[in-house]
């Protein structure tokens, strides 16, 4: 028979961890379902936005991570081709003195899912979701240890995707296989020591087939991640066939990339290269008769705005705060529905414009004519990068100090 929980989380990053410490919190018996063990490296910019310190406040998690993030981020910057531009990075309303952090998700990962599991959260580590069906008005998950094999059964009325959106699977919230095309994005990701970056800069960075970006994070380290197109890949390794790809993609940005070249210079790498994707940018469905998504799995950026994880976990709240505000006994088709759209509007509010920013960012990077005729504006203008973060959502509240989880409200 299967173990009855009131809600079922399928993943156990940002998303997912906050969803289910949030729903233990408020005395709901909760499921996590996490395919990798942790702490576990990812393909991610690690910087987490200002705007989640009243989020971490609420989950209990801000001394934590102010003890072990990186140093405050306070300026944006722009490295494309010989051009080094920085600006200030605009600061929230309510919390002048709160500056965003980077930290690796190896860290904030274990962090907020052993937070969960303090709080009442069941975790299932590491077992890989294989079914999903209804069955008597709930749903039945299925389940696998990915290392013994053994299967599992849980079933709840409420489930919450939030296993991202690059890998595809079986599960009716998960992508399906598409073909490979030129034009895909994939995501390579390293850490450096000895990296000589200016520290508090997070510089966008620009070269020829994709962008990516750069920031101190935990453990003194340096992050650089990228975005770059199938097409241009091919070329790079070409040009080096016997390099890693992600050296291969290093060369190929340090090469473009003036900014990078000089940060990296007499640099050493922290761990091997990771790469992921490709990268699925938009919106999908947020919800289906008791089935909610969150994190990447309902919305994805482009990575240019570095924003991913603050959305995943501000989604998650965005959610719960309303799963909480019914009973969980009185969870009908009609309720869950009625939460739905309300969450569905509510994620749109927040969330919908940041994507449309991301993916114009996106569209002008990647093109060369468009990145020459730009590049003065942001070279005597040195502000426009300010309002360009304030436009992907550096400074807009989502959460604060005031609601059903003691307390905070959404003021999207």
């Amino acid at each position: 028979m299967s173990e009855k929980f009131d809600a079922i989380v399928i993943g156990g990053g940002p998303g997912g961890a906050t969803a289910a410490l949030l729903l233990a919190r408020a005395d709901w018996k909760v499921a996590v379902i996490e395919k990798a063990h942790f702490p576990r490296r990812k393909v991610c910019g690690e910087y987490v936005s200002a705007t989640n310190l009243p989020l971490f406040r609420q989950l209990g998690i801000e001394a934590d991570f102010q003890k072990v993030a990186g140093p405050p981020v306070k300026q944006v910057g722009l490295f494309a081709r010989e051009t080094i531009v920085s600006a200030p990075m605009p600061r929230m309303r309510e919390s002048p003195d709160g500056w965003g952090r980077a930290l690796g998700r190896e860290t904030l990962d274990a962090l907020l899912l052993n937070r969960a599991a303090e709080t009442g959260a069941h975790v299932w580590q590491p077992w890989w979701a294989t079914k999903l069906r209804r069955e008597g008005g709930a749903f039945v998950c299925e389940s696998t240890n990915k290392e013994t094999g053994g299967a599992n059964e849980l079933q709840a009325s409420v489930v919450i995707a939030a296993h991202g959106s690059w890998e595809p699977g079986a599960l009716p919230t998960q992508p399906a296989r598409r073909a490979l095309r030129a034009s895909d994005l994939l995501g390579f990701k390293a850490h450096f020591r000895g990296c000589r970056l200016p520290v508090g800069l997070m510089p966008l960075v620009v070269f020829r087939g994709g962008y990516g970006g750069m920031v101190h994070t935990s453990d003194g380290r340096v992050s650089f991640s990228c975005c770059i197109r199938r097409d241009e890949l091919e070329r790079c390794r070409r040009a080096a066939p016997s390099a890693p790809a992600g050296e291969a993609v290093l060369a190929h940005v340090s090469q473009s990339c003036r900014g990078v070249r000089e940060a990296v210079q007499g640099a050493s790498l922290d761990g091997a290269w990771l790469s992921a994707g490709p990268i699925r940018p938009g919106i999908a469905a947020l919800f289906s008769k008791g089935m909610f998504c969150v994190g990447n799995a309902v919305g994805e950026a482009h990575p240019v705005i570095a924003e991913g994880i603050s959305m995943a976990m501000q989604s998650a709240w965005l959610l719960c705060e309303r799963l909480v505000a019914r009973s969980k006994e009185g969870l009908t088709s009609q309720t869950l529905h009625e939460i739905g759209s309300d969450y569905a509007a509510a994620w749109r509010r927040s969330f919908a414009r940041r994507i449309r920013v991301a993916a114009l960012f996106a569209h002008l990077a990647a093109r060369s004519a468009a990145v020459e005729l730009l590049l003065p504006l942001f070279r005597l203008f040195p502000a426009t990068l300010t309002r360009g973060a304030r436009w992907s959502g550096k400074a807009n509240e989502v959460v604060e100090q005031v609601g059903h989880f003691g307390p905070s409200r959404s003021i999207s």
